[in-house]
């Protein structure tokens, strides 16, 4: 067995093999060992493979890094340090590498001290080196004279260094590698490239070293282990990621959730969010998206202006944290909650990973956080200290939110956490990383593609694929030299072998380099009169297919086409929103999770059928970890759903044919998947039905289901329906869905610029993204003419059906519903039963303010409440 569990009690002292000065270190630091520094400490002196997973404040860095420490002291004892690397620190952010820097250089220099003034040790220095796009020249060529002996950097600056001719020689013989934020890098591109870069790391020690993986919550944790030390490799497993109590309750602002006017909701939540600050030392709210981080902030301190100011006015007690700000900001922000002189920060995701950021001890969520995972490593961030409990409470404004979370965190509670998947046969990072081999050496392709096998990301690559990426990257589609894209290595089919071609092969690899593509906006004009309206984020405009109706700036518009960064539309009146604004930025609920909220749908409807009223009230209250006022809240959400029309099964789509209060038709979907499968089977079936009656239709996608707008009152045979979906292929059927729509393109040019089909510097000139994107629509085209199969265009419709959508997931729904697995009731209604409301209400045209929102979604509960007295 490659990978296992570590089990036992561990050890509670120091284990035999560390030097008696850091032993001395550690005890006047610490009481104790804490769980993962029991199990780690022993398995990395004996130079095993180890991943370490934990909460934040469990001293899991230091349980990484000691053993390693202390092999560096006997050497700097033996007086035996060589000037090359022997341990490289890779984390994917620069803030945590600057925190690591710190926190490692005082124990050194204490170590040190006792050394040489209790034991009359006299050691050798060990070197620290920062190695990120920040670091400066200066410094970059102080490390080639004086090597760091511990090198910390992020994926992107390893990936360089690796072809750095200089650098190389002393990377030759590393004996230790830590991969920090695991559950961050596992999941995406980056990580991708980061275990490819381990590959050719070992390639270039000429040797195996031992790999240390650190994280946080995350499952399956073999997959983790498998990411972290590729194929055929042992690792162990340190799981002590539950010892941290946890202390967390779902909260609502007001009693009642239907009723209350949107400014009341907003009025209660301020009220909640200001009382919470106070009570408590330091306080971390989590908004979902960057616009909530600012208004929540801007609304606390508009609110309370006394109680947000420092009493010299210097600046605030509260402060906004999120992608989006400066690196000085966001570096401000942390340097003052580590000192303490915040109350409060506001952050949408920036602040979920291990950044030291001091002591918080409470942690708010406003609203779900889609994941049991993420809601973990929310919370966990509070109680930084060894033993200090996670204290957390998440606040929700509406009851789909008020069921989602009671679910989640009582799953979590009870252990259950959501599978993260991580991305496999990457091909435009595949891209980039032979054009760094091929500029190292001569290399046999057999050879570089058994390395390439190695990284468990890469375990199913095929040799057609591989050949294929060769085959673009030496120049051999002789098609696309008329759009200036040349060869950047030669590849000898004959032979099989191939190495670097040309003298900017090495620049473009170097400006080139990375996976996070280029953030932009984009300009919103009308159609044919060219003037300006506004501007769209980039991933709300993946999302638009060419007549998706969406409001900009109190309008609705309907969009015809886009050309590079601009997005053209035409306005329409009176119709309805086909995506509402914020789409992009809500994050998607995990398939896992929508089973558990589909469980307890079920058993929620069969205890109503059963028991009195208060009984149920008072079995959610106990079983839940939420109070009376929220259990009957959830209580009479499926009480009006049960008496109106019928709660779906664990195993059942519920299809409801039914009318809003315009009486426009709507077929509502009551399929509980998560966003990313219903994105993917809302697409299928509109595609069938659109097919068969020969109509556009308008769709609404949620986490719960998805709605679609009938122009006409056909008699739809869903029987008929779902038979077409079973005998289709719906990876192909999405492939054609997707080809022509915006999603397409702008992911095209994504990976285009990540396997150098498009660059975005050349030669020290910066590309814009505009000209990035009409380059990337002309050689879409050109390579579909060269090859379907394409490795970038290949590469594209892989990460959409699996990355952006949930095709894995949507399929094993479609092969339900064909066995007979998931069963489909159709139900007809007059007015959309509660379930539906707010799917209804996210396709209406004139809801621009939340206070319109709840005016439609409390005329819809009065129409619910008019048919359930009628029955």
């Amino acid at each position: 067995m490659f990978i296992e569990f570590v089990k036992g009690k561990g050890n509670k002292r120091l284990p035999k093999g560390f030097k008696p000065y850091l032993r001395r270190w550690f005890y006047s630091k610490f009481e104790e060992l804490t769980p993962p520094q029991r199990y780690s400490f022993k398995l990395i002196l004996k130079r095993e493979n180890v991943l370490i997973a934990s909460p934040t404040g469990s001293g899991k860095t230091l349980a990484g890094f000691l053993a390693i420490l202390n092999f560096l002291f006997d050497l700097a004892e033996r007086k035996e340090l060589k000037n090359k690397v022997y341990c490289v620190y890779v984390s994917p952010l620069r803030a945590l590498n600057n925190d690591v820097r710190r926190n490692l250089e005082e124990p050194l220099r204490e170590i040190r001290e006792i050394a040489e003034k209790d034991f009359r040790k006299e050691l050798e220095e060990i070197r620290i080196g920062l190695r990120t796009s920040d670091t400066k020249g200066s410094e970059k060529s102080r490390h080639l004279k004086k090597v760091p002996h511990i090198l910390i950097t992020t994926p992107e600056s390893l990936a360089i260094i690796l072809n750095a001719p200089k650098f190389r020689e002393a990377l030759k013989g590393v004996e230790f590698v830590i991969v920090d934020e695991i559950h961050e890098l596992a999941s995406s591109k980056r990580g991708v490239h980061l275990s490819l870069s381990l590959e050719r790391l070992v390639n270039i020690a000429g040797k195996e070293f031992t790999r240390i993986g650190l994280g946080a919550t995350l499952y399956p944790l073999e997959e983790a282990a498998k990411f972290l030390v590729g194929n055929n490799r042992k690792c162990k497993i340190i799981d002590v990621s539950w010892e941290k109590p946890y202390d967390i309750k779902v909260e609502t602002p007001l009693k009642n959730l239907v009723w209350a006017r949107a400014e009341e909701i907003n009025h209660a939540l301020y009220e909640k969010l200001d009382n919470f600050i106070r009570e408590h030392k330091t306080t971390l709210i989590f908004t979902n998206t960057r616009s909530g981080t600012e208004r929540v902030v801007f609304h606390l301190k508009e609110r309370w202006k006394d109680r947000y100011e420092n009493l010299d006015k210097d600046f605030e007690l509260i402060g906004a944290h999120h992608s989006s700000l400066s690196r000085e900001l966001r570096l401000g922000i942390e340097e003052r909650l580590k000192k303490g002189l915040l109350r409060a920060v506001v952050c949408s995701t920036s602040l979920e990973l291990g950044v030291d950021i001091g002591y918080i001890d409470l942690v708010v969520q406003i609203g779900s956080p889609k994941s049991i995972t993420r809601a973990i490593q929310r919370i966990g961030r509070a109680g930084h200290k060894y033993k200090d409990v996670a204290k957390g409470r998440v606040l929700v404004l509406d009851r789909d939110d008020l069921v989602e979370c009671s679910v989640m965190l009582k799953c979590a509670l009870e252990r259950k956490l959501d599978k993260f998947s991580i991305p496999k046969n990457c091909l435009d990072v595949l891209a980039q990383h032979l054009l760094g081999l091929a500029l190292t050496k001569k290399w046999k392709a057999e050879e570089a593609f058994n390395l390439v096998r190695k990284s468990y990301c890469y375990k199913d690559l095929s040799w057609e694929d591989f050949e294929k990426v060769l085959e673009y990257l030496s120049g051999y589609y002789v098609e696309l030299e008329d759009r200036k894209v040349y060869g950047k290595i030669w590849y000898d089919k004959e032979k099989k072998e191939f190495g670097k071609r040309g003298k900017y092969a090495r620049v473009i690899y170097y400006l080139n380099l990375g996976t996070i593509p280029d953030e932009v906006k984009i300009d919103v004009f009308s159609y044919p009169k060219f003037k300006y309206i506004g501007s769209i984020e980039e991933d709300f405009l993946e999302r638009l297919k060419r007549g998706d109706i969406f409001v900009l700036g109190g309008k609705t518009y309907r969009f015809l086409f886009a050309r590079s960064l601009r997005a053209y539309v035409q306005e329409v009146k009176e119709a309805l929103p086909t995506i509402p604004n914020w789409f992009s930025e809500t994050l998607p609920l995990s398939f896992d999770l929508a089973r558990e909220i589909r469980k307890f749908r079920e058993k929620l409807s069969e205890k109503m059928g059963k028991e009195k009223k208060e009984k149920v009230i008072e079995w959610i209250a106990k079983e839940y970890p939420l109070g009376k006022t929220e259990a009957t809240n959830i209580y009479n959400y499926f009480w009006e759903q049960f008496k109106f029309a019928l709660i779906p099964k664990e195993n059942e789509i519920l299809i409801e044919d039914t009318r809003d209060l315009e009486k426009r038709r709507f077929i509502v979907f009551h399929a509980l998947f998560g966003r990313r499968v219903n994105d993917a089977l809302s697409r299928a079936f509109a595609f069938i039905l659109s097919n068969k009656y020969s109509c556009d239709i308008a769709i609404t996608i949620s986490d719960n289901g998805f709605a679609f707008h009938l122009p006409y009152s056909y008699e739809i045979e869903f029987e008929e329906v779902l038979e077409e979906l079973g005998k289709e292929n719906l990876e192909e059927l999405l492939k054609k869905n997707i080809r022509r729509a915006e999603i397409m393109k702008r992911r095209f040019r994504h990976n285009a610029t990540r396997s150098f089909l498009v660059l975005r510097n050349y030669k020290g000139y910066k590309i814009s993204v505009s000209r990035q994107q009409l380059s990337a629509q002309t050689l879409l085209n050109i390579c579909e003419k060269i090859d379907p199969d394409f490795p970038v265009i290949k590469e594209t419709y892989r990460e959409i059906l699996y990355d952006v959508m949930d095709l894995e997931n949507a399929k094993k729904v479609v092969e339900g519903l064909k066995k007979g697995r998931i069963k489909v009731r159709v139900i007809k209604t007059k007015v959309p039963s509660p379930f539906a409301h707010n799917l209804i209400v996210m396709g209406e045209p004139d809801i621009i303010l939340m206070e319109d929102r709840k005016k439609r979604l409390i005329k819809l509960w009065e129409e619910v409440m008019k048919e359930i007295k009628r029955k």
